[in-house]
């Protein structure tokens, strides 16, 4: 029997649908389809149940499974199953019929044409912008009366008519994470129409300053636990900006317009009312006045245009503040450094690479109002102080030895101005380490040089900044080392995770009561009790830093630390500031992670917060939302570094939604995986680090067996599939990226002091820059495309990311992994020779990489150079050197970063994903 695609009219083709049985027709100009032959052709044959397939077409539509069922019936679905490749199978690309849709993996024009049978806005969050802006006609095949009467209820389900993003459904058995996938924007914010004032692109706040765990906010709280994902906002107010950023814009006027009721400040989802003369607020709805040089310009002083301020523009704005808002006059930046001088620290060249940092960077700490003061203070088992004398050139040490009761022993010279007090202090720097050359004192007062610290900045507020290499041993605060191998990998080991002495707690308090914070520096080669002195910065809104063994005769050791000082000295702080984020009614902030002080219910206190630290906070449903967008919004006031008292806000605009798909299909995986993050460092210390890896996979567990149950055909009963929605693919391996990552990971090799450490920057480090914490990047560079490494537009192009699996590693080859703290260059065992001299000048190599005169190393130096430029923050990844057939254990270490392997009892993810699949089937929903 002929094809029927022989008998049709010119412009039409046929294909064969396995799934009903059936021909397909196709009109190929327009992309309509139908199930009876077109007009005009009457002799096409009746549609055959038997009849061989024809060769697919190349524009042929691909249906998620829900999807599928609502357009062509249940019965359709049932005659043939999906079929998936086995586990770990590569995914052929989208061209089988009844397969789970991946946009990832379509052909553009595959792509957008599959996205307007779905009716898709939105599907696929590329940057590409022919994506995002992808076609919304919709078309549907053509049923019988009696057909439609049939699938009412299930295009009620699907709600085909829906108006947020739209719900793509992928096969986690079938389709491999794709490490592209994770640079993606969220999903896309589909505000209703009017929802805000201003046409700027700036309007709502860009993912970087906040962003939420969905992008559509349920209107219930039942329907919030009925998808299982946790809401959440993840903060970085303060994130530095980047060549090509746009600046905050900066309101110098004073002239603040707030809520009389909730205290919002006024944004781009306002409401003018009474002529202009009042506004709405998007928050409580409560009625306002316009101030009245709202409409000025005070620079020209003449009438100024209302719709081009940037508060009604721009998402993110600051705010010059006027003197209601001040307690006292703005406080200058205040610098205290203490230094460890004992014998160690001494003989490993921490102070000697300490104080010649801070000598080269003393143009570049904040000081253009001329106001920023400094102190330094020396400490081994006895208290140095040093008096600088205004104006002079030499300064004179002062000794304290009685650390039970510290005292000032110069109520003078000891803080002085840092321009006024600079000769002396580049001569003391200059010559600190060799005054302690010959210093053989072991011991640590680092308790009391605090509490020195604080009582000379008490009165002003700033930031002390402590560097030690020992573990406190005299005075208040004296630790005892605890660690014990016995009980690593045993449910005894979160006490180790948890504060030895209550000291640093209630000195924190104290630290953020009169406004002072805290950075600590921490360099031991044996235990020196992290999890204790990362209170302090916990508490007071500063960070912590850990150079494990550090030793500044090591190149690498000593860059990495100088590097990372130096940019923490150059960096704006934000001075005496609080943080609260206001929500729309029925919104609650219910549980905060980061590092603050809770002052009040929802008053974040923050001495002085740095760059690029993030914040997450739960968010609670407290009622039935019935307004169609909710808003949240972020204020932080705070004086700069520069002497001036402003106000930063963050808003971000969001719809509603009481649709179950549209709630799936708007979840930031990014945003919830750093949310997971906070939540599990908490309870690790909380409970024990078994329930926190628990709790992890249990999550997941959560979200996937209602997606199951409530997106697609299985239901409750047993699936072969493993399905989420394709904007939440990478959340599995994310969540495995934790379980394996250091601060949580089962296991009894783990000194508590790297725990420690690793849990501190889960909960601190930005989501541009946690993702390759936990998910980490890996390249190929010997088989890298020849313009990788090379200048383009965009700065030095990278190579495509790799899956971090050693399936990829190739014994000739040279691969780079990292996670933004460590980059490992691994050498395979059968790399030729030339490669080695290539990039090492040596037929043998060391753990240096030297940049020598050939293109290749170039390229390879320019992708190094620019893995350590690309992250947010003041960290510089140190660089090891990994011979396949090298060092054991460096070896080990750098394939631990490879997370979808199996390591130790940890699974691979192949074998993530089934147990995965064995729980979600074996639960009810």
């Amino acid at each position: 029997m002929a094809s029927p695609a022989q008998q049709l009219p010119p412009g039409w083709n046929a294909e064969w649908d396995a799934t009903n049985q059936r021909y397909l027709f196709i009109d190929t100009a327009t992309g309509h389809t139908q199930w009876e032959p077109p007009a005009g052709n009457p002799e096409a044959p009746p549609q055959s149940q038997g009849s061989p397939p024809p060769t697919h077409h190349g524009k042929r539509r691909q249906y998620a499974a829900g999807q599928t069922q609502a357009y062509y019936g249940s019965d359709g679905m049932a005659a043939t199953p999906p079929q998936y490749p086995a586990a770990g199978a590569t995914m052929q690309a989208p061209q089988q019929p009844a397969q789970l849709f991946t946009p990832g993996l379509a052909a553009e024009g595959q792509f957008q044409q599959q996205q307007a049978v779905a009716g898709g806005q939105g599907g696929y969050y590329g940057e590409n912008p022919e994506y995002i802006n992808a076609p919304q006609q919709q078309t549907y095949p053509q049923h019988s009366p009696a057909q439609m009467g049939a699938l009412a209820d299930q295009f009620g389900q699907m709600n085909m008519g829906q108006k947020g993003p739209r719900l793509f459904t992928t096969n986690l058995l079938a389709a491999p994470p794709e490490p592209f996938e994770l640079h993606q924007p969220p999903p896309p914010i589909l505000l209703p129409p009017g929802a805000c004032l201003s046409p700027s692109p700036f309007a709502n706040a860009d993912p970087s300053y906040q962003r939420s765990t969905l992008n559509a906010i349920p209107t219930t709280n039942a329907l919030l636990g009925k998808s299982k994902i946790p809401l959440g906002l993840v903060l970085t107010p303060y994130r530095s900006l980047k060549e090509g950023d746009e600046p905050v814009p900066l309101v110098t006027d004073t002239v603040i317009a707030r809520c009389r009721r909730c205290r919002t400040y006024i944004n781009p989802y306002v409401q003018f009312i009474d002529g202009g003369n009042r506004w709405r607020c998007c928050m409580c709805s409560l009625s306002n006045e316009v101030p009245q040089l709202f409409d000025w310009d005070q620079v020209r002083n003449q009438p100024g245009d209302r719709w081009a301020r940037p508060e009604l523009n721009h998402a993110v704005v600051e705010f010059v503040a006027p003197t209601e808002y001040m307690v006292r006059p703005p406080q200058p930046a205040v610098y205290i450094f203490l230094i460890d001088v004992s014998h160690n620290a001494v003989q490993t060249g921490m102070v000697a690479t300490a104080t010649r940092t801070i000598l080269e960077n003393l143009d570049r700490i904040p000081d253009e109002s001329g106001r920023t003061k400094v102190a330094l203070i020396a400490f081994d088992t006895s208290l140095y102080f040093f008096s600088m004398p205004p104006g002079g050139s030499e300064s004179s040490m002062l000794v304290v030895s009685d650390i039970d009761d510290v005292f000032l022993p110069k109520p003078t010279d000891l803080l002085v101005n840092l321009s006024e007090g600079r000769q002396a202090l580049e001569s003391l720097l200059g010559r600190l380490s060799d005054m302690f050359q010959d210093n053989h004192t072991i011991g640590s007062a680092l308790g009391p040089a605090l509490q020195a610290g604080f009582q000379l900045m008490s009165p002003i507020g700033g930031k002390i900044v402590a560097l030690t290499s020992t573990l406190p041993s005299v005075g208040p605060g004296a630790l005892k080392n605890r660690e014990d191998p016995k009980i690593l990998g045993t449910a005894k080991e979160s006490g180790l995770l948890q504060a030895a002495s209550p000291f640093y707690k209630t000195f924190a308090i104290e630290c953020s009561r009169a406004q002072v914070s805290v950075d600590m520096f921490l360099f031991s080669s044996s235990y020196q009790d992290v999890a204790t002195l990362a209170c302090l910065p916990h508490y007071t809104a500063g960070q912590t830093y850990f150079y494990p063994a550090f030793n500044a005769s090591r190149t690498e050791d000593a860059i990495k630390f100088a590097h990372e000082f130096g940019e923490v000295l150059a960096q704006p702080i934000m001075l005496e500031a609080v943080m609260r984020v206001r929500a729309s009614k029925s919104l609650r902030m219910s549980s905060f992670h980061g590092n603050f002080f809770v002052r009040s219910t929802d008053l974040l206190a923050m001495p002085a917060v740095p760059q690029d630290l993030s914040y997450a906070i739960e968010v609670q449903i407290e009622d039935t939302i019935t307004a169609p967008f909710v808003v949240f919004q972020t204020a932080v006031l705070h004086t700069t570094c520069y002497g001036e008292r402003r106000i930063r806000v963050v808003t971000t605009a969001l719809p509603t939604s009481s649709n179950l798909s549209e709630i799936f299909a708007s979840a930031d995986q990014v945003a919830i995986a750093t949310l997971l993050a906070n939540k599990a460092v908490e309870r690790s210390i909380t409970h024990k680090l078994e329930d926190s890896r628990d709790a992890l996979f249990n999550k997941m567990v959560e979200i996937l067996g209602a997606y199951k149950a409530s997106m697609t055909a299985a239901g409750a009963g047993a699936s072969a599939q493993l399905a989420i929605s394709e904007n939440l693919k990478m959340l599995p391996v994310l969540v495995l990226g934790l379980l394996k990552n250091v601060g949580i990971r089962q296991s009894a090799q783990i000194p508590p002091d790297l725990r420690a450490y690793a849990q501190a920057l889960l909960t601190s480090l930005p989501s541009q820059v946690l993702m390759p914490y936990i998910y980490p990047t890996f390249y190929s560079l010997h088989n890298m495309a020849p313009e990788c490494g090379t200048v383009g537009e965009q700065g030095v192009i990278m190579p495509s990311p790799l899956p971090p699996t050693s399936e990829k590693l190739e014994r000739h080859g040279l691969f780079l992994i990292e996670d933004g703290q460590t980059i490992f260059l691994w050498v395979g065992r059968d790399a030729v020779p030339q490669l080695i001299i290539d990039v090492f000048n040596l037929p043998s190599y060391e753990t240096t990489l030297p940049v020598l005169d050939n293109v290749f190393s170039q390229r390879v130096n320019a992708v190094i150079q620019k893995t350590r430029e690309m992250r947010r923050g003041p960290y510089y990844p140190h660089l090891y050197v990994v011979k396949e057939d090298g060092e054991p254990a460096l070896r080990l270490w750098a394939l631990s970063c490879l997370i979808q392997d199996r390591a130790d009892v940890l699974p691979s993810y192949q074998q993530f994903i089934s147990q995965l699949k064995d729980k979600v089937n074996g639960s009810s929903y």
